[in-house]
């Protein structure tokens, strides 16, 4: 489960692998059974009230109250990192495997690229709570409008399979093959120019933000 001190160990990683030349490509992965199980909402690790040193110009929240705390800290570790590392220079690549439900969704959608296992699935059931979809809300982006309300309404889970139907993954493999495959593939990507790999992406992510993305 993702908490504030995770959030934060990510964006150091992001930056570090950032600034350093040696680094052409990134691949984030989750070690265990599954890639993530979204956001701390009910574990003893859960940080909700503690206070980290902002990366970005939203203001701190602990001394905030009720729905400010909420609204200022996920404007910073949620929607305002997942923007940030959506941004990073270098072709990224999300490494899944079994479940990838909530906050799962946006650590993955944020990478370039997503090699799921033939066992993964990806979910968002928040509607139950009262909440239309995760903060970085690319739902109707990853996913044709009608499939997307199915998603989110339902709140089902859509298996790696389904999801590949869509664009939403580029390739399925076994579990024992996830690692070497997505070797192979950011290798691929190392040995391109680092400056040619920096600019495509710049004009795809360009693309989805004429059709509206960041708004959304």
């Amino acid at each position: 489960a993702q908490n504030g001190q995770m959030t934060y160990a990510l964006d150091d990683a992001f930056v570090k692998a950032t600034n350093d030349d040696d680094v052409r490509a990134i691949v984030l992965g989750g070690n265990g059974k599954h890639f993530s199980a979204g956001h701390d909402i009910g574990t003893p690790g859960r940080d909700l009230h503690k206070h980290f040193e902002n990366r970005l110009l939203v203001p701190g929240h602990v001394n905030k109250p009720a729905a400010e705390l909420l609204y200022t800290r996920e404007k910073e570790q949620y929607v305002g990192m997942c923007r940030r590392w959506r941004d990073a220079p270098k072709p990224t690549i999300a490494m899944v495997q079994g479940a990838c439900v909530a906050g799962g969704l946006m650590l993955a959608w944020v990478c370039d690229l997503i090699v799921a296992t033939d066992d993964a699935f990806f979910q968002d059931p928040v509607n139950r709570m009262g909440i239309p979809g995760v903060e970085y809300f690319a739902h109707a982006y990853e996913l044709p409008p009608r499939v997307a309300k199915e998603f989110l309404l339902l709140g089902e889970r859509m298996s790696a399979q389904r999801a590949e139907q869509f664009g939403m993954v580029n390739k399925i493999v076994s579990r024992e093959a996830l690692r070497e495959t997505v070797a192979a593939m950011a290798a691929k990507l190392v040995a391109q120019p680092r400056l040619g790999n920096w600019l495509t992406k710049q004009a795809i992510n360009h693309v989805e933000e004429l059709m509206g993305k960041r708004n959304a």
